[in-house]
């Protein structure tokens, strides 16, 4: 028996990872080499740039050399999965590149979040609107 599938309600945020919301190409990923923002930490890196869609995209890269243990990749992968999913509709229409670093292989699942919290705050700041002051002028 099939499990259900998931539906989308206008109460409930789209918690889906689609092939819309993936870099796919090295294309997609070369242009992000130039021309793009670069925030990040420690533990993680993130190259932005805007990309002319409705939604953000992301492409992730965790080389063997933060970790030569297929599990640790994997692992550091899925929760900057899960983290996108769940923060998609408010980063805006941005590529992300999401570049891991050698100690995010010693990080815990709770620090990893901690990290991409940070930096989906960091690029949703980008799309805010201008703050309004009260001043005139």
């Amino acid at each position: 028996m099939n499990a259900p599938a998931r539906r989308s309600t206008s109460s409930t945020p789209d918690l889906t990872f689609p092939r819309a919301a993936r870099l796919l190409t090295p294309r997609d990923f070369a242009a992000l080499r130039t021309g793009s923002r670069r925030f990040g930490g420690a533990r993680l890196t993130a190259q932005i740039k805007p990309n002319g869609r409705d939604t953000a995209r992301l492409g992730l890269a965790v080389s063997r050399r933060v970790s030569k243990l297929a599990v640790e990749r994997n692992r550091i992968k899925r929760v900057a999965r899960d983290s996108f999913r769940r923060h998609r509709a408010a980063l805006g229409a941005f590529d992300i590149l999401l570049i891991a670093n050698p100690p995010a292989s010693s990080a815990d699942n709770a620090q990893l979040r901690a990290d991409l919290e940070e930096l989906w705050r960091r690029i949703a700041a980008l799309n805010a609107p201008e703050a309004v002051g009260t001043m005139r002028g």
